[in-house]
């Protein structure tokens, strides 16, 4: 059903701090534009948790005008199964394509209490569902168990594989086969789990560096590993700056330099400063100053 590279795209605010809808018109669109496959909006990296529900609808609407047709999922992070299920049904109203289902991010869930709040939201909203399994961010770690109990839904298409374990990929395609689309979560796994079988790529810092990301998933499905182990390995300490409790900071950041855009957040984040950000800098103007020639794929 889903496959490709889909941008967990960025949230842009004015300097008044409301949403910036003709700037996230056009970062949505360059997305597009190189080659993304879907979108994903209000997720970790769209600062979801600090957007309204209201917010968040505005921001799908967008993104489905940029995708022309192509999937836009509404990510479900709330911390309250009754908000999910409301929100999960506004994004059905608005004609959301799915959802990215995520388990509590406050309240740390057991495995019952796992599978009863994901099904209730989908069942609310009816609409096909990716499990977000993140147990490094969000604490609970949504097992092969847990999996295949959701699996009994069919509308649990597919998997975002966020563990950090490498091995969870092939222990997923061996137990589910092709039952679940398999999409890495994780930047600096992405070339990793591309060759031991994941079909799609929720990416971070496709948002700033759109091209080389849709070439590195382009050339692993026509098998061209070397050309484009060759870009993952230039790309790798960009990558690393998604694996950060700075993430949302560290990408805006590359934003700014790659696509020229701003890096407002919203509080209680602030844009990166001092030596961190003269760190997080470096690592990016190092990087652009050695931009590969992409192949055409």
């Amino acid at each position: 059903m889903w496959s490709g590279v889909f941008p967990a795209v960025t949230t842009k605010f004015t300097v008044d701090d409301e949403l910036d809808h003709a700037e996230m018109e056009r970062c949505f669109a360059l997305q597009m534009e190189a080659g993304c496959d879907g979108i994903i909006v209000a997720g970790s990296l769209g600062e979801g948790p600090m957007l309204s529900h209201d917010e968040k609808l505005t921001v799908l609407k967008i993104a489905q005008d940029a995708a022309a047709g192509k999937p836009v999922l509404m990510t479900v992070n709330e911390a309250g199964t009754r908000e999910a299920e409301q929100l999960g049904k506004r994004a059905a109203q608005a004609g959301a394509s799915g959802l990215m289902v995520v388990p509590s991010p406050i309240y740390h869930t057991n495995p019952d209490e796992t599978v009863a709040a994901m099904s209730a939201v989908a069942a609310a909203a009816d609409l096909p569902v990716m499990i977000y399994s993140n147990r490094v961010a969000y604490r609970v770690d949504v097992t092969l168990e847990i999996m295949e109990r959701l699996g009994a839904d069919e509308r649990f298409v597919a998997i975002k594989e966020s563990s950090d374990d490498i091995r969870r990929t092939t222990e997923i395609i061996n137990t589910f086969g092709d039952r679940f689309d398999l999409f890495t979560g994780v930047d600096n796994l992405a070339f990793e789990a591309l060759s031991v079988g994941a079909i799609g790529w929720v990416a971070g810092l496709v948002t700033a560096f759109p091209r080389e990301t849709v070439a590195i998933y382009q050339l692993m499905k026509q098998g061209r590993r070397d050309e484009a182990l060759s870009i993952y390995r230039w790309f790798r300490p960009l990558l690393d700056l998604d694996v950060s409790t700075y993430l949302v900071q560290n990408i805006k950041l590359a934003e700014v330099h790659a696509i020229d855009t701003n890096d407002r957040v919203r509080r209680p984040r602030q844009p990166l400063s001092g030596e961190r950000r003269a760190s997080v800098e470096k690592i990016i103007t190092d990087a652009l100053a050695v931009r590969p020639t992409l192949p055409s794929f």
